[in-house]
């Protein structure tokens, strides 16, 4: 049983964020809806929260209206093992939305995703200081981030611009 569940606070948009976030990780599914019924308040029939799994971690949303919006203050980091992996999330999660720097990117909902390799911090922390900054100078050079690149500033090889 997972402890803590992100809450995401849609204005209306909860069943098609499901199906987006679904449609793009490969091991997603959906959980429980709960619909309105002739109460209200949304439209009889339209999803009010719901519940769905992307890779294993369960999130719950609702449909709350346009009260609060996402921001970066809270973003979901997506570690990836190979560079086709970044390049695939990159695409599908930034389309409709924007990109940022360092990875980051934000979707169609607002919602904020840092695509990363999971060899980036290892780097970022290695014992030779001359390995982290030239690491860190490529790395905050990038918007999306490109493995072989970071590799060649670890190694100390001149990074293509």
């Amino acid at each position: 049983m997972q402890k803590i569940t992100p809450f995401l606070w849609f204005d209306n948009q909860v069943e098609e964020a499901i199906i987006f976030y679904v449609s793009i990780f490969k091991n997603a599914k959906v959980g429980k809806v709960a619909r309105f019924g002739d109460a209200g308040p949304g439209p009889k029939g339209g999803v009010m929260a719901a519940t769905f799994q992307l890779e294993g971690m369960e999130f719950t949303a609702l449909n709350g209206g346009p009260r609060y919006q996402f921001n970066e203050a809270i973003s979901f980091v997506v570690k990836c093992e190979e560079q086709d992996e970044i390049d695939e999330y990159w695409e599908r999660l930034s389309e409709g939305g924007s990109t940022g720097r360092c990875g980051w990117l934000k979707d169609k909902f607002g919602i904020s995703w840092q695509i990363v390799p999971s060899i980036l911090a290892p780097m970022l922390v290695d014992p030779e200081p001359q390995k982290t900054q030239r690491v860190t100078e490529a790395y905050l050079q990038m918007t999306k981030i490109d493995i072989a690149e970071l590799r060649r500033a670890y190694e100390g090889q001149a990074v293509a611009s």
